[in-house]
């Protein structure tokens, strides 16, 4: 057998525990991320996902009213929603009229729209 054979077959077992030992670290380094994400109180999740959302655009000052898309197909029809993906955040400021979707995974926003609400301070009406 040749040196080279044997340095390789020495080595091998060394090689395969440095990259058992490199992956496990990865996925330890996530998972102790994803727990201390998900320990949040929802105060600080809310605040965590404005600081984010802050660091694109401008944010009205008020305090916004906040759902998570859950089940896009329910919202095709609607141009607002075209490209929502489950878990995408809306964040609905109703002062200054602006919606906004974003998903926090790719840290990106999806779509901003301004909306006007009328008929508010009207009485509902009742038909017979």
């Amino acid at each position: 057998m040749s040196n080279r054979l044997k340095l390789i077959l020495f080595l091998a077992p060394f090689a395969l525990f440095i990259l058992a030992s490199g992956t496990a670290y990865y996925f330890y380094g996530k998972y102790t991320s994803l727990k201390q994400s998900s320990q949040l109180s929802p105060e600080e999740e809310v605040g965590q996902l404005l600081n984010n959302l802050g660091r694109h655009i401008l944010l009205p000052n008020e305090q916004p009213t906040i759902a998570t898309v859950t089940d896009p197909s329910l919202l095709a029809n609607q141009p607002f929603f075209a490209n929502a993906r489950v878990g995408d955040k809306v964040i609905i400021y109703p002062t200054a009229q602006k919606a906004i979707l974003y998903n926090p995974y790719m840290d990106k926003l999806i779509e901003v729209a301004y909306f006007s609400v009328t008929g508010l301070n009207q009485p509902p009406t009742v038909s017979p």
